[in-house]
């Protein structure tokens, strides 16, 4: 008989006279005659109940039956008699797949998030982790729906790159070299003898091979796992994240302003809709005002401020900020937080930043002194997005380039792109991981990515 995952049973509208379900007990109890076993099987935050008769030939078995253990039960779906639950099973028979002992770190009690990072492995068992999973799930989906529902095309951008799209140089070096012995050449090691020939890293993003596409398809989007090694240990930073990229042709500052909102308002109603459940746990467990702030997200029109303004608001709040605010500083966490959950209290885009601060792919303003980018901002995260109006014009880009030192070559593809039929096009950057914890109000990183990668840590 095939197997019913256990959501399907909890939202049944009839009872069935034989069912097969297989999973792992959360917990056990005894009573008169009978073994009351509450049942997970990951596909539902909800247990089902299976109620155990004495009568049944492998009883003493059943009995031993440990949190963590796997079975399978085969039986009727009937109406519960008992309160909290529509439906339980009354087993026919009840096969033991494994018993965990009982040293299972995963008992019947509340775990800190620090302990269960110490095993991630078996972290996803967890009511909070397996509705945090779900909802990541569910939010890729999400993504996906929402760039096709809007004619746009996905690509699988390269994870293997020869460039530095931020400019930063906090890359993740990838060689087949013996690092022990590496081959030198005027006293450096000599990349020419690596299996590209050059300095290969792992991709910070996929963007500017998004801009090629763009650039052919019209309207395109990566999402992908990126990579940065900064050696950070705040809740924010990962060494390894997923990142949403679109790219548009033909498209300005406005529009891409436009997508921006678009996509974090819909994506935000899609949990709300789609992962309600799950969602239930975390406004009743980890953050009591998630809901208000779910709903003030997905229904506000948000706020567009140029970068100088939010400046001027910022200096004349009379708070005291950890770091000072001033023009041509780059807006901290604390800064953008005051604007989205005191000032504003809504998500604000703030556009229009010194172009001293910024990559040197985004479009040079008329005044000169600033570029034509975007940031949007949320409550509780700050920045949930960043792009800008990528420059299109060969002359400024290049002038850009040597402005900041660069090599323009590596770059001459991308420079080929401003040569041959040019225009102007948008793009950003959403961080997934930062995504997620706006939706669950999870404030940890390492919390909402299945195994993190930060500095030292590689276990699992």
């Amino acid at each position: 008989m095939e197997r019913t995952k256990i959501f399907k049973l909890l939202n049944s509208d009839r009872a069935m006279d034989q069912v097969l379900i297989k999973g792992w007990v959360r917990t056990r109890r005894d009573s008169k005659g009978f073994s009351f076993i509450e049942v997970n099987d990951g596909s539902s935050l909800k247990n089902i109940q299976v109620v155990a008769d004495e009568k049944l030939p492998n009883y003493e078995d059943i009995k031993k039956l440990t949190t963590g253990s796997a079975l399978a039960v085969d039986g009727q779906l009937v109406e519960s008699t008992g309160g909290g639950q529509k439906w339980e099973i009354q087993a026919g028979a009840v096969e033991v797949i494994n018993l965990a002992p009982e040293d299972f770190p995963l008992q019947k009690k509340r775990h800190s998030d620090e302990f269960l990072r110490t095993i991630a492995h078996l972290r996803p068992r967890t009511n909070k982790y397996g509705a945090a999973f779900r909802i990541r799930s569910e939010m890729a989906y999400g993504v996906h729906k929402f760039f096709r529902d809007r004619g746009f095309r996905y690509l699988h951008s390269p994870i293997l790159t020869g460039s530095d799209c931020e400019g930063a140089g906090e890359l993740f070096r990838v060689t087949t070299l013996d690092m022990n012995q590496p081959p030198q050449k005027e006293g450096k090691t000599d990349y020419q003898q690596d299996f590209f020939g050059k300095e290969a890293n792992l991709t910070v993003s996929g963007q500017l091979s998004a801009e090629m596409f763009a650039l052919a398809l019209g309207d395109v989007y990566t999402f992908g796992p990126t990579f940065r090694a900064e050696n950070s240990n705040t809740r924010r930073h990962a060494a390894e994240f997923w990142m949403v990229e679109p790219e548009m042709a033909f498209c300005d500052l406005k529009g891409n302003m436009d997508l921006g909102e678009a996509l974090i308002r819909d994506l935000t109603a899609y949990a709300m809709d789609e992962c309600a459940e799950d969602l239930e746990l975390f406004a009743r467990w980890v953050d009591k005002t998630l809901m208000a702030t779910l709903e003030n997200i997905a229904q506000s029109d948000y706020i567009r401020l140029p970068y100088r303004e939010a400046v001027d608001i910022l200096n004349q709040s009379g708070k005291k900020f950890e770091y000072p605010v001033s023009f041509g500083n780059d807006l901290q966490t604390e800064h953008e937080r005051f604007l989205t959950e005191d000032h504003f209290k809504k998500p604000v885009i703030v556009y229009d930043y010194p172009k001293t601060i910024k990559p040197f792919y985004m479009r040079v303003n008329e005044d000169e002194e600033t570029v034509a980018a975007m940031d949007v901002l949320v409550p509780r995260i700050g920045e949930i997005i960043g792009g800008s109006q990528r420059e299109e014009r060969l002359e400024v880009l290049e002038a850009r380039i040597d402005e900041m030192k660069m090599d323009k070559t590596p770059l001459w593809w991308y420079l080929d792109a401003r040569r041959y039929g040019s225009v102007p096009h948008s793009g950003f950057g959403l961080g997934f991981e930062r995504l997620l914890m706006m939706i669950t109000g999870i404030r940890n990183i390492r919390d909402v990515i299945p195994f993190p990668r930060t500095p030292s840590s590689i276990e699992f």
